[in-house]
């Protein structure tokens, strides 16, 4: 009987630990690993210099279409809210959603475009190097 008894409690004992080891447990998602954009393109190699890490929050208002830009280095972003359509030169398109990750495209013309009645908000980050810029944007031609 003794024996039921200790190995019942052992079992209660242990089912409690796991349990909280369960919920001190740390979780990862992977959002994105990739060595493309998008669009299909792999990523060129990172330029030399002194690294350096920006991390941006983005916020489009409503019905606001972005500039024609391009990004001459690797950057990568999660939508946080709304939806965002990404659109290049050549009328390729991406459609995000809120909690959609992207591998920006890098070197090429493109604009985002929030087309909702709600803002967007992105979390953006760039792997580039000091002193160069993250943006470009396309200068009118007329």
């Amino acid at each position: 009987m003794r024996i039921v008894l200790y190995l019942l409690l052992f079992s209660l004992i242990f089912t409690i630990n796991l349990r909280a080891l369960e919920e001190k447990a740390i979780y990862a998602d992977v959002l994105l690993k990739t060595t493309k954009s998008w669009d299909g393109v792999v990523f060129p190699e990172y330029p030399k210099g002194e690294p350096e890490i920006t991390i941006l929050k983005i916020i489009i208002p409503p019905h606001m279409q972005l500039p024609i830009h391009k990004h001459p280095i690797i950057n990568a972003g999660i939508l946080l809210k709304g939806k965002l359509t990404v659109e290049t030169e050549d009328n390729e398109k991406l459609y995000l959603k809120e909690g959609d990750s992207i591998a920006e495209v890098v070197n090429k013309w493109h604009h985002g475009i929030n087309e909702s009645d709600e803002p967007v908000e992105i979390l953006v980050f760039y792997a580039g190097i000091k002193d160069m810029p993250i943006t470009i944007k396309k200068e009118n031609t007329k």
